[in-house]
């Protein structure tokens, strides 16, 4: 599907997700209008203070409101789903919450796009939703299904949905980077595990990939790009290299390494030159061709952190953290050298 002259909306477009997509769809994709719809009002109005381009929206609402995403989806015709509470140890704090906005905000969002005639619709969703062991990545999961089934929901309706799943991004917010930045003139950096791997994108590179994806799907699929990973100890080092590491061991609803493709996925996952696509297992005509594009995922295939065969690189790291908009990121970019 292309872009040019389409109507854009993007839930929880005021996260680190939705700046930067904002800004790929204005400047390269020539779409009509993007609408942010958010429920942070402070949020949308530094945005809109930054931008003067009169194709730039905003729409203040929550997806656990129906009636309110049933109006914000009035002529949309490509929906970008990246609204959710994703804190891992808040949501073990507050599951109800969690279930609201991640589960029943999606169910929200696949019937609005259904009843509103949306054209393509793609959710984000995390590396924690495969073989989930904390509340977050069980909300993702079920997100997850909630999306590849509504594709037997819609009918005689144009809509399509599909999922991209992806691994940590370099710098979002919440996320272990800017701790390790704010923290390195301690002079100790605390780690879980010197063990740990995780995958990591950086949020650029992340909203390339969804973007693509809308010419690509046909419905029902979960795409999975190919993306490095990194120990945590490593990348720790390469932050605060005269730090000493405190290893405060692994926190509730944490894994020591994270899977993107479980072994089970794999029997129904088509690998592809930069991703893997893990296709719906009910009937789905309009997926034949996929057999066509890609190669099947042997038995007992597993894409784990911790069994990549693409690792970053100190190097690769430490250009990715200096190219962060953030004081502490242009500090760090400055002892090191960097021109950003």
């Amino acid at each position: 599907m292309d872009l040019k002259g389409k109507v854009v909306l993007i839930t929880g477009g005021t996260g680190s997700f939705g700046r930067k997509c904002v800004e790929r769809l204005l400047g390269h994709y020539h779409v009509k209008k993007v609408i942010v719809f958010s429920r942070d009002e402070l949020k949308q109005v530094e945005m809109q203070q930054a931008s003067s381009d009169p194709r730039l929206r905003f729409f203040l609402g929550d997806v656990r409101d129906k009636e309110r995403l049933y109006r914000a989806f009035s002529e949309v015709d490509v929906v970008i789903h990246a609204a959710a509470l994703k804190q891992v140890p808040a949501a073990e704090y507050n599951p109800f919450e969690v279930i609201k906005t991640n589960v029943l905000g999606a169910q929200n969002v696949i019937e609005c796009a259904i009843d509103r005639g949306v054209q393509r619709v793609i959710a984000l969703s995390t590396d924690k939703a495969a073989n989930p062991i904390n509340l977050y990545g069980a909300t993702k999961l079920c997100s997850d299904k909630l999306f590849v089934a509504g594709n037997a929901y819609v009918g005689s309706h144009p809509t399509r949905f599909s999922a991209v799943r992806y691994g940590n991004v370099v710098g979002s917010r919440g996320s272990v980077i800017p701790l390790f930045l704010s923290r390195r003139r301690d002079g100790v950096l605390p780690i879980t595990d010197v063990r740990m791997t995780r995958f990591w994108i950086t949020i650029g590179k992340g909203v390339d990939f969804v973007l693509e994806c809308f010419s690509r799907m046909q419905g029902g699929e979960i795409f999975v790009p190919k993306i490095p990973s990194m120990r945590m100890a490593d990348l720790a080092r390469a932050i605060g290299p005269a730090c000493r590491l405190e290893p405060i061991g692994i926190r509730p609803g944490e894994k020591l390494h994270e899977v993107m493709v479980t072994e089970d996925d794999a029997r129904s996952t088509l690998e592809l030159e930069d991703c893997f696509v893990i296709l719906p297992l009910f009937e789905w005509q309009e997926l034949a061709d996929w057999t066509n594009r890609g190669k099947r995922c042997p038995e007992g295939f597993r894409y784990g952190s911790d069994t990549n065969d693409r690792w970053l690189t100190e190097e690769e790291l430490v250009q990715m953290v200096a190219g962060l908009d953030t004081p502490e990121a242009r500090e760090f970019a400055l002892e090191r050298g960097i021109s950003v």
